[in-house]
């Protein structure tokens, strides 16, 4: 678990940063720099798989879930610069959520009662974090919102993708697509960074990616209701972070909708992954002997 406690800290650092950066580069161009550095990462493996992993029949929604993804980050940097980091955070926790539900729609995923329940309480805490009715909800929350749902798209198409298509050559898509497709639109805005401000940029690349891979090798690893609990602690980090770099104080709402929303996406999880190893131990015990 210790993985999945640094990457928390990791995720939150970086997303920290991206507030700081953002005073003098627009959130396009912060996104461009996360991926390019980022790719620096993965460069290493993906030299050594070669060209393989890019075979596909299925190049247009390879290209359709790069592109969704691409806006959800764009978004989501975006609510980073705009609303307060503990309640970004929070809603982010919904992408799971909404991806549970698209697949309900879309991919004839069958759902029982104790997942909608869990999907119900995850909607339910949207509105406490937002409280609508109780005022104006804010630039920043909507596009934390349009990230989440963004999130889910991408991972509904990745669901779809997987029938088919290797986890290698999905991540490898990733690598190719997304810093020439964010390239695109920071060219729109681009202001070259100082040297400070590119180190500000490359640190946020790395810990970003960095974090992602640790945290998806320790669900790889572990027991995926051991391993959500932690991510919990990405909350409590940009929370810290927030009040001690910015001076904002989380508001009781965005800490119970917040909590709510997570407890939701925990569950979703959960499940997925005990109904992922029932159907891979039917086809094991299917298979002739």
């Amino acid at each position: 678990m210790a993985v999945v406690f640094i990457s928390t800290s990791g995720f939150a650092s970086a997303h920290g940063m991206v507030r700081q950066v953002s005073i003098d580069i627009h959130a396009f161009e912060i996104v461009f720099f996360r991926n390019l550095f980022g790719s620096l990462v993965i460069l290493p493996w993906f030299l050594k798989q070669g060209w393989a992993p890019l075979r596909t029949r299925r190049l247009r929604l390879h290209i359709i879930r790069v592109g969704v993804s691409v806006v959800s980050i764009f978004t989501f940097y975006m609510a980073l610069i705009e609303a307060p980091l503990a309640q970004v955070t929070a809603l982010s926790f919904l992408g799971p959520i909404i991806g549970s539900f698209f697949a309900t729609l879309f991919l004839g995923e069958v759902v029982r009662l104790r997942r909608w329940l869990a999907i119900f309480l995850g909607f339910a805490g949207t509105i406490v974090v937002l409280r609508p009715g109780f005022g104006t909800i804010e630039y920043g929350a909507l596009l934390a919102l349009v990230s989440a749902v963004g999130w889910g798209v991408s991972m509904t198409i990745t669901k779809f993708l997987s029938k088919t298509e290797s986890s290698v050559t999905i991540i490898s898509y990733n690598v190719v697509l997304m810093t020439p497709l964010s390239l695109i639109a920071a060219l729109f805005v681009w202001e070259w960074p100082s040297w400070t401000q590119l180190a500000l940029l490359a640190v946020i690349g790395l810990l970003t990616t960095a974090a992602s891979l640790g945290f998806t090798q320790a669900i790889k690893d572990s027991a995926i209701n051991v391993v959500m609990p932690v991510d919990y602690f990405r909350l409590i980090w940009i929370a810290i972070i927030g009040f001690v770099f910015y001076g904002e104080v989380p508001t009781i709402y965005t800490w119970i909708g917040g909590t709510m929303i997570f407890a939701s996406a925990t569950y979703i999880a959960y499940r997925e992954s005990v109904l992922a190893r029932a159907n891979a131990t039917s086809k094991a015990s299917a298979q002739p002997t």
